[in-house]
């Protein structure tokens, strides 16, 4: 890589608010000479109580539904260490093997083929709509259906839509949140936005907006957070990060066109600045 290449977001001032690969964004963004921003914003830990998910794996292996929605790919990292830890890993893998799986967008069908599975069905766009409208032409009546969840979101719309379309659902939560004891360091970045003293904040997840959101409304700060979303420029990794964005007051500037993971956005991002004014990066 060329200096003009490595140093093509210098003076950029970024908040990457992640966790799990903040380092890995965080690098990706400073090789271009940015300046990143360190905010972890979402923990994500075993659930407290491993029995019922233990419970939920082996009624799997030992009566294995006949379709499996899986929501994000870190519910399937969770159901597998849970399963390694209780001894019942290949047996998990092997009843897995046989169901039909249908997955949410790109991770969960990545991790699939991290263990030598896939998608059978991997409905467009990858969101809870999207899969409800890829099951509504499927005849579901009887099947039993098991339901990876996932942390703040209960959805109430996929599970009523099973039931309605004759199905039972067999839903699990694997994982959890936990809240990051760096509350005071979050603010403190939010009010830099809020003055002007960032150039852009970069979204990976929903969960990051929503902690932001519910952390600015704890603290009285409201005013603060729309201060920060209207003058600091917005990149999301994907429609339904940027829809989270929207709901919460702010604009998304920047989003990769397809392809929602993190070198696509760091592209487009190093294209949003080459194209200068018109992007509103600079």
């Amino acid at each position: 890589m060329s200096e003009t290449e490595t140093q093509s977001m210098a003076g950029l001032r970024v908040v990457v608010p992640e966790t799990r690969e903040l380092e890995v964004l965080a690098r990706m963004l400073e090789r271009q000479g940015a300046e990143a921003i360190r905010c972890p914003l979402v923990a994500i830990i075993d659930a407290p109580d491993p029995v019922p998910i233990e419970a939920w794996l082996r009624r799997f292996i030992a009566t294995p539904p006949d379709d499996l929605i899986l929501l994000t790919g870190e519910g399937l990292n969770r159901l597998l260490g849970v399963a390694a830890r209780a001894g019942i890993e290949a047996e998990f893998r092997a009843a897995l093997a046989g169901v039909r799986r249908i997955c949410r967008g790109p991770k969960p069908s990545q991790r699939l083929r991290s263990i030598g599975l896939g998608p059978d069905l991997a409905p467009e766009p990858a969101t809870t709509a999207g899969i409800i409208a890829g099951l509504e032409a499927l005849d579901l009546r009887g099947r039993r259906v098991a339901v990876q969840l996932y942390p703040d979101n209960p959805n109430a719309p996929l599970l009523d839509f099973l039931a309605r379309a004759g199905a039972e659902a067999d839903p699990i939560l694997p994982y959890a949140y936990a809240t990051r004891a760096e509350d005071r360091r979050v603010l403190e970045t939010l009010g830099a936005m809020a003055e002007g003293r960032v150039d852009l904040v970069v979204f990976t997840s929903t969960p990051q907006v929503r902690r932001l959101v519910s952390l600015a409304e704890a603290a009285g700060r409201q005013a603060m957070l729309a201060e920060a979303l209207a003058r600091t420029r917005i990149a999301a990794v994907g429609p339904v990060v940027a829809e989270a964005v929207r709901a919460a007051g702010g604009q998304v500037a920047v989003m990769p066109e397809e392809n929602f993971h993190m070198k696509p956005m760091v592209n487009a991002i190093l294209a949003g600045l080459r194209d200068g004014a018109s992007s509103g990066l600079r």
